[in-house]
């Protein structure tokens, strides 16, 4: 059996490609765009704690983040705060035409 790095082990490099692949494959369109407009509108500044913020939040259901991103539902404690809040602006989503 082998044994698989978890997040904190892999290369930093590595974990945001993984993120980024994650928040444009969500499933829906929509939950693409947000997750993912998110994603490349902040990722290059992001420290590792904040990288394991959003490693977390790919975790979630997209139905959850979407509401906690609009508003329309209080999120978990854990990932409330700041980001949470960069992502309810929604002033990053680009849709393309």
């Amino acid at each position: 059996m082998t044994d698989t790095p978890s997040s904190d082990q892999r290369p930093l490099a590595a974990r945001m490609a993984r993120a980024k692949f994650r928040s444009w494959h969500r499933g829906t369109r929509e939950a693409d765009y947000m997750i993912g407009g998110f994603y490349d509108r902040y990722h290059a500044t992001w420290t590792e704690a904040e990288l394991a913020w959003f490693e977390a939040l790919l975790d979630e259901d997209d139905v959850d983040v979407m509401a906690w991103a609009l508003g329309s539902a209080a999120p978990p404690e854990h990932l409330a705060g700041d980001l949470l809040t960069a992502m309810q602006k929604l002033d990053y989503v680009e849709i393309p035409r």
